[in-house]
């Protein structure tokens, strides 16, 4: 058991803001379903609260759910952890048992590949990180050759 902290990988800025987007445009949906039907059911005005208490709490729950649970790759020194990918293959393993790292391209998007030593694989999208492609690379084979027990000279 180590002490190593995990090295966590957020959701890049770009990705939570196309995130935010669709629930505001949800909530701004809701609201106007509900400001047309107190009009036209001639509803007092104070039930126009409810939508907008909800939009409160949906909002409050985004926040909460992506400070919490934002992130999209989490590495520790035994294995790491994927979520939040649709695609992603096997969601988490071990060091040991990545065979080797490759960067590729899937359909247009840079994407690192682990592939595992019973054929399996995990793609990473890069661009869904809050981190430089490149420094992402690095990294990535940094833990991967701390998994193997390799150092450098």
């Amino acid at each position: 058991m180590t002490t190593e902290t995990p090295t966590v990988y957020r959701l890049a800025p770009a990705v939570a803001a196309r995130l935010l987007g669709v629930v505001l445009v949800l909530v701004a949906v809701l609201i106007l379903v509900c400001t047309l039907t107190i009009a036209v059911l001639d509803l007092h005005t104070v039930f126009l609260l409810v939508p907008v208490a909800l939009t409160v709490v949906v909002l409050a729950a985004n926040f909460w759910a992506w400070r919490e649970k934002g992130w999209v790759a989490r590495f520790t020194a035994e294995g790491y952890r994927i979520q939040w990918v649709r695609g992603v293959g096997t969601a988490s393993g071990r060091w040991k048992d990545v065979e080797d790292a490759v960067t590729t391209t899937v359909a247009d998007a840079p994407v690192v590949v682990l592939r595992l030593r019973d054929g399996r694989t995990t793609t990473i999208p890069v661009e869904m990180l809050a981190i430089d492609r490149e420094s992402f690379v690095r990294e990535v084979q940094q833990h991967l050759q701390r998994g193997h027990g390799l150092t450098k000279f």
